[in-house]
């Protein structure tokens, strides 16, 4: 299976105001490897930025002055991602985008949902832990992924973020693990599955799944709010 992690970030909140995006990023899952391949661009778009977009991913109009606009790369750009799965954490805001950028092009161009299979991370991830946050961070932090270089919202490093995200949630891989071989016998493959010995005696050591992780986090969510503090718990996993 070939699935794409996809981000943008905009000019504002809304396309039918005229706001455009300005970054696209992209990272490639096949098998639920990354291939190494990315795909991002800046983008000029033409207008200013809203004042409180720019806070969330600081990018100004003179830096994207120079960039190229939209339909310089849209070629590029969707021979990236057609016919793969689109993962995408608030999926209806980056494809209002998007198709409002398709339909501002003189060539007729297919709409996003009918070039690709498209998921919503952030649907998945209420249904995982409903009535908990769900944002990335949160995402981020309640399956120990390292975000600390997120200081500011940036697509692709989002993208590789959500892609590491998704993996632990939907089967407790944690890491974007690469296909360094051709055979898959990078060392990683069965991560969730490892043999141990001990003794002379082999023993299948199998790793929780996305439910058992699920309701782990929620216990140790409970015990954070009855303590009023972080668990032991959390500690010793951010120290590991």
């Amino acid at each position: 299976m070939r699935q794409i992690v996809l981000d943008t970030e905009t000019t504002g909140l809304n396309p039918d105001q005229g706001h455009r995006i300005i970054e696209i990023g992209c990272v490639e899952l096949v098998n639920r490897r990354a291939t190494g391949k990315t795909y991002h661009v800046y983008l000029n778009p033409e207008r200013e930025i809203d004042e409180g977009a720019i806070a969330v991913h600081g990018l100004s109009s003179e830096f994207l002055s120079d960039k190229p606009r939209f339909n310089a790369v849209v070629d590029e750009f969707l021979d990236f991602i057609d016919e793969a799965q689109l993962l995408i954490h608030n999926a209806p805001f980056d494809i209002g985008f998007l198709d409002m950028e398709l339909r501002r092009l003189k060539k007729p161009y297919a709409f996003m949902q009918a070039r690709c299979d498209v998921v919503d991370t952030l649907v998945l991830a209420r249904k995982q832990h409903p009535g908990q946050r769900n944002s990335l961070d949160a995402l981020c932090k309640r399956y120990f992924i390292d975000n600390s270089g997120r200081t500011l919202h940036g697509a692709l490093l989002d993208s590789q973020l959500l892609g590491e995200m998704y993996l632990a949630m939907t089967g407790g891989q944690r890491k974007l693990l690469l296909n360094e071989d051709a055979d898959g016998s990078n060392g990683q493959a069965n991560a969730s599955r490892r043999p141990v010995s001990r003794d002379g005696l082999v023993f299948a050591v199998q790793a929780a799944n996305s439910e058992e992780l699920g309701a782990h986090e929620q216990k140790l969510d409970q015990i954070e709010q009855s303590c009023g503090g972080p668990s032991v718990w959390r500690s010793l996993e951010d120290n590991a």
